[in-house]
């Protein structure tokens, strides 16, 4: 593994406070002094391989950006075209393959182009890690729906037929007793982000067993672009304890284990063992848990909050994004956030993500209204939750009891014209909601007749956000939102739809509500705060910050998203929200050589130098070998 050596950096605002603490008598040596932070990606690396080793390591290699200097040093001469290029020509060169080869990487005509696409980038990835995350930052836009959803979908569901070098740990049912020697199998001895999942609700897919793996991986390549997560310091995790997939278990060529999904406490119990191990041998390790079916994932976020950093990025993540939203489309109605307690809000959706999104709601509401007793019962009646089965009241039998405090009085529906069990066009039609907020993971819920309904809707700007993944999972589409609803109606989805062109030079903004606008800036928060869990609060404060990113005259427009092109500016901010909030609740501790109380004495400018100097950026670092 890799030794890091940090240069001595001075920032100019920490010189001029040692320079004042010698001037009043404290007479400390300037040169004593470090940097509260180290440029992350730009300290020289040792390593212990040379020639054809370093080509074949997709953390070292440079290919043909190697300098004439390095190929000698580490046996390279020779092995490489002699013409030294620059990482910009590597990414020109790449580019023009990629146009090119795309078609002729498929399979037939059955293979996709984002598939395809999604092929040519994971060999760069295998073979040039850092060009790759170079490729991958300066085409976020274009690539992110590649690398994350809704392509990963896809390649979740051909996994096995794709599966050519392993990437990530995998801990089944079979290593129960084992886990804690075999987390020392990974070869580093830092990790600062693992995200895992055990396959068994992967997107709006359903159970995908071992090869929900794609979906850990394609999150922590978005961790390391956004957040500048140290691509040497993530791990994605694969836990499988089977699958309930009949055509998985039957498949000849499935790599996962062929058996039913275990369940209750030996399923807690393989869980538990992970755990424990993972943060034994890593103790400041951020673990995110994804796509965990609803049966275990309120439960495993419950088991583990209080003890362990780790947070539940479908239950938590999707809900602050979805809040952030909700708070974008009372201001695109002209109005203050502060009114948010004000609207009605109609969910599609009662599983884990549409649950989160409701608990998260409630509590926004509430706080803004007092955050007492009162304030609770008070948010909770602007809910309206319909699920497979309707409109979920209190006579509703063997109810989820997550579900119960959402669920309506049935007298008080009575005279609302409902009942239990009635149907979303009918619930849209009597409530005439503010918002319609899909999280069902059913394509086309939102029909003709639903969007038809939410045009007798109270509000002057209704909103519609068909948040389910993948694309074909969206309760409805933008062009059927605007068609049916009208252009004053404000759209958001889950994956991404173009945007609408409404005639006569209007647009109709297509806002695309990706869990990536926080998830990465919450690991990051979190991870330069030092704080010891992952709390309401941050998760609050990095809501609202992403809320209060977009400017009026864009709210105004229908714009209650930001461009994913800016999503490492947008993590950088909603970064500091999260630090800031753990300060204040006094969880942080500090990170590296900033400890807890230098970390409070930050302003806005010296908090900003902190999160961008500790942001990886891809930049080849120079090497040097050193015989073990």
């Amino acid at each position: 593994m890799s030794h890091f050596t940090s240069p001595m950096r001075l920032s100019s605002s920490l010189i001029k406070k040692l320079k004042n603490r010698v001037r009043a008598g404290s007479n400390p040596l300037l040169s004593q002094y470090r940097s509260f932070t180290a440029i992350e990606g730009h300290r020289p690396v040792i390593v212990h391989k040379r020639s054809l080793d370093i080509l074949h390591d997709p953390w070292f290699n440079k290919g043909t950006s190697f300098s004439i200097t390095e190929r000698d040093r580490l046996d390279l001469r020779g092995l490489l075209p002699p013409n030294v290029m620059t990482s910009d020509q590597q990414i020109e060169r790449f580019m023009a393959d990629l146009k090119r080869l795309e078609h002729k990487a498929r399979d037939g005509p059955s293979d996709p182009n984002a598939l395809a696409m999604w092929r040519i980038l994971n060999r760069l990835h295998d073979r040039n890690e850092t060009m790759y995350y170079k490729v991958l930052i300066a085409k976020i836009a274009e690539y992110a729906p590649i690398v994350y959803t809704p392509t990963v979908g896809l390649v979740c569901q051909n996994y096995s037929g794709l599966f050519r070098r392993p990437r990530g740990m995998y801990f089944s049912a079979e290593d129960r007793g084992e886990m804690m020697s075999m987390v020392y199998n990974w070869p580093a001895d830092q990790v600062d982000m693992i995200v895992v999942t055990d396959g068994s609700r992967i997107l709006g897919l359903g159970d995908l067993g071992v090869q929900g793996i794609g979906i850990s991986i394609g999150k922590l390549d978005l961790y390391v672009a956004a957040a500048g997560i140290n691509p040497q310091r993530v791990l994605p995790v694969m836990i499988d304890v089977g699958t309930d997939n009949e055509k998985l278990l039957k498949d000849p060529l499935y790599l996962g284990l062929q058996r039913h999904r275990l369940d209750g406490d030996e399923y807690l119990a393989v869980i538990d063992e992970f755990m424990e191990a993972v943060f034994t041998r890593w103790p400041h390790v951020i673990v995110q848990f994804e796509d965990f079916q609803s049966k275990w994932a309120f439960q495993l976020l419950q088991r583990y909050r209080n003890t362990f950093r780790m947070f539940n990025d479908d239950v938590q993540g999707t809900a602050g994004v979805a809040i952030a939203g909700l708070l974008g489309a009372v201001r695109a109605q002209g109005r203050q956030m502060i009114d948010f307690p004000k609207q009605k809000i109609v969910v599609a959706g009662a599983g884990s993500a549409g649950l989160g999104v409701l608990n998260a709601a409630r509590k926004t509401m509430a706080r803004m209204l007092g955050n007492n007793e009162h304030a609770f019962e008070s948010a909770g009646r602007q809910f309206w939750v319909v699920d497979a089965n309707g409109l979920i009241t209190d006579e509703r039998e063997n109810i989820d009891p997550d579900a119960l405090p959402f669920a309506r009085k049935a007298k008080e529906i009575h005279r609302q014209g409902l009942r239990e069990g009635a149907s979303l066009v009918e619930v849209v039609q009597q409530i005439k909601p503010d918002v319609l907020l899909g999280l069902s993971a059913v394509g086309g819920l939102f029909s003709k007749e639903v969007l038809e309904a939410l045009r007798g809707s109270t509000s002057t700007r209704p909103a519609i956000f068909a948040m389910s993944n993948p694309t074909k999972n969206a309760e409805c589409t933008a062009e059927d939102a605007f068609s049916v609803v009208g252009e004053n109606v404000v759209f958001a989805s889950g994956s991404p739809f173009n945007d609408v062109d409404l005639g006569n030079g209007h647009i109709g903004h297509c806002n695309q509500g990706n869990n990536m606008y926080l998830f990465p800036g919450i690991g990051l928060g979190t991870l330069l705060s030092g704080s010891r869990i992952i709390s309401d609060g941050m998760l609050q404060a990095a809501a609202e910050c992403l809320a209060a990113y977009m400017t009026d005259e864009e709210v105004l427009k229908g714009i209650i998203y930001p461009s994913i092109s800016s999503i490492r500016d947008i993590t950088k901010e909603v970064a500091i929200a999260v630090i800031k909030e753990a300060i204040v609740e006094d969880l942080a501790e500090g990170y590296r050589e900033m400890d807890a109380r230098e970390l409070r004495k930050l302003n806005q400018e010296e908090m900003e130098e902190y999160v961008l100097n500790n942001m990886w950026c891809p930049e080849y670092s120079t090497l040097v070998y050193k015989n073990q």
